[in-house]
């Protein structure tokens, strides 16, 4: 039973802290991800939407929300200005029904 109850903790806490809140830092030393945003959607990695209150960067499902100050993050963020030095490409979509992953393989890129 102990088991059972710390394995469904674990997984809430897990669920919990999977939420894009993103911070972009100045010094690509200071990033967990360098990120480059394409010019088409199909050259993307991970579609964003661009939320516009915190709780609704729910997942790793391409919804990101821009905090104020690092500590406040989940991941760091730097963009690079060449697509060679990016970790992830990606590409700020209009509507957030078209947010999501377009290769999957870079998903643990923001666990």
């Amino acid at each position: 039973m102990k088991k059972y109850l710390a394995l469904v903790f674990s997984l809430f806490f897990t669920l919990q802290f999977s939420a894009q809140k993103v911070f972009s830092v100045d010094y690509q030393s200071q990033a967990d991800v360098k990120v480059f945003v394409v010019r088409y959607e199909s050259q993307a990695d991970l579609k964003v939407y661009r939320v516009d209150y915190q709780s609704q960067a729910e997942g790793n499902e391409g919804k990101w929300f821009f905090v104020k100050y690092s500590s406040q993050a989940d991941k760091k963020i730097y963009f690079v200005d060449y697509e060679s030095q990016a970790d992830l490409k990606i590409f700020f979509v209009k509507y957030q029904s078209q947010g999501g992953w377009n290769k999957k393989e870079r998903k643990q890129l923001l666990y």
